[in-house]
């Protein structure tokens, strides 16, 4: 069943499900009517003002009736009235604000000494507010346990998509009865990779973090035959990088481009975070000092590399091409290009352009990678003992350069809620695949042969 019809059966069962209920409700209010309309019948009370009833002015009851009515409705008009201003109030405190306008609201805040309140209190409301949630999710949940098996089914599946890691045991074991219900919503790839850099903060070390130092990254990369670019062994302060071309500075310790310029020449210059041109070596000094004084970059250490063009006689810089690894297996692929400005394509595993709910407003329409690149990260991803890691490379002329290994990619939060769900089955598939092949043996020699020497090179 293909995404569209599967949405369009949910829709359908939605409905089913609401018809259902209200046509149940509508025969509960008929049968309780009737019932009661025969207790009226049959009251002494309306045997015994029969009479009264027949001498009654027939024009004196209507009015009676009638101001009954009218004082009736203006209950209900007051009442409703009320709760309209209920829901104006509530509407106002679940708008939808865009995020520079929370973000100078909050700056206004701070600035006027009021930030503390201000965050105790949405920390109150937030707390009540999905207790309250979760509440509500878990109660649906326990009224449809006894459902048909189709109803039950479809609403678990949409409390599990929201509930995700605050799911109740009850629901989770509907998984492992004779209702069979799939978890796969429940998967977070962000709570996945929190979860592995807590377990990083606990141990201390973690395999896929010694791969984050760059030449430990380069001295793997070469034992498995990737081509990797030229790279200084010292590292620079950036007032003592020497001037030449051809060549890309990048600080020491860095993500997402920030730090990073191509000097395709002293006087062609190109900021890689924002695509900004640069027309001399002063202008580039005053970028790389602001870059520290503003933490875009830690330290002041720098390094200098090889700069790897897709075309070099238009001096066209080589667009990035990073793999989301998974043990074995690549399960998204993000392509960027750095000129004339940043632009971002992404790709699913079986080739196909997809949106992920990340740089939606910057995307243009990639060349893709091949099957042997895909199967290329795969194969150097189930070398190493981890669960995750980003493979990044440039493509050159000649094809991929090793770039770096990105353990944790920056903002890894900001992907849609159906991407998260992805990449959050990849990992959890990848982990249990990891912890399989360990109990049975699994060496990994190549990784263990790089962590001694890099053992060895900082014990020396």
């Amino acid at each position: 069943m293909n995404h569209s019809t599967e949405q369009g059966y949910a829709e359908q069962l939605d409905q089913l499900i609401e018809t259902e209920a209200k046509v149940n409700k509508t025969k509960a209010e008929i049968k309780k009517h009737e019932k009661l309309i025969k207790q009226i019948v049959e009251s002494k009370s309306l045997k015994k003002t029969a009479r009264l009833r027949k001498l009654t002015s027939s024009n004196k009851e209507k009015d009676i009736y009638i101001k009954n009515l009218e004082e009736e409705i203006m209950t209900y008009h007051f009442k409703l009235s009320t709760l309209k201003e209920e829901s104006d109030r509530l509407r106002m405190q679940m708008q939808r604000f865009d995020y520079e306008s929370i973000w100078r609201y909050a700056k206004n805040k701070k600035d006027n000494g009021e930030i503390i309140e201000l965050l105790n209190q949405y920390i109150n409301q937030h707390s009540i507010a999905h207790e309250n949630f979760n509440h509500l999710l878990q109660s649906v949940a326990r009224i449809f346990s006894s459902e048909p098996y189709e109803y039950k089914k479809h609403i678990y599946q949409k409390l599990f998509e929201v509930l995700k890691e605050k799911t109740p045991e009850f629901m989770v074991r509907s998984a492992f009865s004779n209702d069979n219900f799939s978890l796969k919503k429940v998967a977070s790839y962000r709570a996945s990779l929190t979860n592995r850099m807590r377990q990083y903060q606990i141990i201390g070390e973690l395999p896929e973090m010694l791969l984050d130092d760059k030449k430990t990254a380069y001295r793997f990369m070469e034992s498995q035959q990737v081509r990797i670019p030229w790279s200084s062994s010292e590292s620079y302060t950036y007032k003592q990088i020497p001037q030449q071309a051809n060549m890309v500075i990048k600080p020491v310790d860095g993500a997402g481009g920030r730090g990073v310029y191509i000097v395709n020449d002293i006087n062609d210059i190109i900021n890689v975070k924002n695509a900004e041109r640069l027309s001399n070596w002063d202008l580039l000094l005053n970028r790389m000092e602001k870059d520290i004084l503003e933490n875009r970059v830690e330290k002041d250490q720098w390094i200098i590399e090889e700069l790897i063009l897709e075309n070099k006689n238009d001096k066209i810089p080589a667009r990035d091409i990073k793999f989301y690894c998974f043990y074995g297996q690549v399960g998204l692929v993000l392509e960027i290009i750095r000129t004339p400005e940043t632009k971002y394509c992404w790709w699913d595993a079986e080739g196909n352009r997809v949106f992920t709910g990340k740089y939606n407003n910057s995307l243009f329409e990639g060349t893709g990678v091949s099957n042997d690149e895909m199967e290329l990260a795969a194969q150097i991803s189930s070398l190493i003992p981890a669960p995750f890691i980003r493979i990044d490379f440039l493509k050159s002329e000649d094809g991929l350069v090793f770039g770096e290994f990105t353990p944790k990619p920056g903002n890894y939060d900001e992907f849609d809620n159906e991407t998260d769900e992805l990449l959050g089955n990849y990992f959890l598939k990848a982990q249990g695949k990891l912890e399989y092949d360990l109990i049975n043996g699994k060496q990994f020699l190549d990784y263990k042969k790089i962590k001694q020497i890099a053992n060895n090179g900082s014990a020396g």
